[in-house]
């Protein structure tokens, strides 16, 4: 596997294929911050293999398929005014065509307006996450995201009972 920092003789071939993985990892979460399913939608996995994405959400059951995968970034986004990820620890690695990407993702984000047009309410998550890209001819794209909320070590719960795990609202199937 080729790691951050790998050298040697193909040390510049495996520089350039771990900024484009880090490029393609940062465009992943530009489109989820910009609420763009447009952009997040071209860089999944598409036509045969479209079927093998998958995506888990902090709190939410493993998704399969890129229709499915994209309706719960939509769902996220209708409900979700603001999303910014601080992403932390990142760690790349390559092999055969297939990179994976270790984060932290600490993540503000807040809901919808209030009904007096004030802003939502602002929670803060920490999630750490593992991004899984394969090469494909036209660059890099997701095959699955994984996100697990780390706890409070806090009795209370991090976001407050708000129905959040991590920043992200919860899974159709969670109850707030």
């Amino acid at each position: 596997m080729t790691a951050a920092g790998a050298g040697g003789a193909d040390g510049g071939a495996a520089r350039a294929e771990r900024e484009a993985v880090e490029r393609a990892n940062q465009a992943f979460y530009d489109a989820v911050e910009a609420g763009d399913l447009e952009a997040l939608g071209e860089l999944l996995l598409d036509g045969e293999q479209g079927e093998s994405v998958s995506v888990v959400h902090p709190g939410w059951p493993v998704l399969r398929g890129r229709g499915h995968v994209l309706r719960s970034y939509a769902l996220i986004m209708a409900n979700t005014d603001y999303m910014q990820f601080f992403l932390t620890d990142v760690e790349i690695a390559s092999a055969d065509g297939t990179a994976i990407v270790t984060c932290s993702e600490n993540i503000l984000s807040g809901g919808p307006a209030q009904e007096d047009g004030s802003a939502g309410d602002l929670v803060g998550g920490l999630v750490v996450a593992t991004n899984v890209f394969r090469r494909t001819p036209a660059g890099w794209r997701l095959w699955s995201h994984h996100g697990s909320p780390v706890l409070s070590d806090g009795p209370e719960e991090e976001d407050g009972g708000t129905g959040t795990a991590g920043g992200y609202p919860q899974g159709p199937d969670e109850s707030a």
